[in-house]
């Protein structure tokens, strides 16, 4: 059986090359087994837009750790198993940025799943953002907030699995 990292993460602004918060779910054995969730201080600027959608905010994040200091605690979770997201290249995207400008060398790449991208292959005539994909299959969302986001992500996944579709076809390489 694989164990998939579902993680989600929110940004402070529009460069989308930092954190301000982090959502992950472990997937063993088809159960959700562990969930996680921090804020993060991005020690950025913090755009309008951003802050609206997410609810957070420069006050927010004081005292939360940088990524890099995050990075020591979801180190060990990140890398046991393939990592998932809704949006995978966005999220990938941000988590490489942040390991880059960290200076954190991790690994050259990492195996993940794209959520959209199954979803378009197995239910091809739907919308596939979170909260429509959530409101088909019944799960509880509070949009955009990292924890909530990455929660309902591993509740998708395990629907898939339960309905016999195997996601590891669908597995892919992200260069990091």
């Amino acid at each position: 059986m694989a164990v998939y990292i579902v993680f989600d993460v929110e940004t402070p602004n529009r460069s989308n090359d930092r954190m301000s918060a982090i959502g992950i779910s472990a997937i063993k054995d088809n159960k959700i087994v562990a969930n996680y969730f921090s804020l993060v201080d991005p020690e950025t600027h913090f755009d309008y837009f951003n802050t609206k959608l997410t609810g957070i905010d420069a006050d927010k994040v004081k005292g939360a750790p940088n990524f890099a200091e995050l990075w020591k605690k979801i180190d060990p979770i990140m890398s046991k198993g393939i990592l998932v997201a809704h949006n995978a290249v966005f999220n990938m995207s941000v988590l490489r940025a942040c390991l880059r400008d960290y200076g954190i060398s991790w690994k050259p790449t990492a195996k993940y799943l794209c959520m959209v991208r199954i979803g378009r292959r197995v239910l091809p005539d739907m919308k596939h953002n979170l909260n429509v994909m959530c409101d088909h299959y019944g799960i509880a969302l509070d949009h955009h907030q990292a924890d909530s986001d990455s929660h309902a992500c591993a509740e998708i996944l395990l629907r898939y699995i339960e309905s016999g579709i195997d996601v590891r076809e669908y597995v892919k390489e992200y260069k990091l």
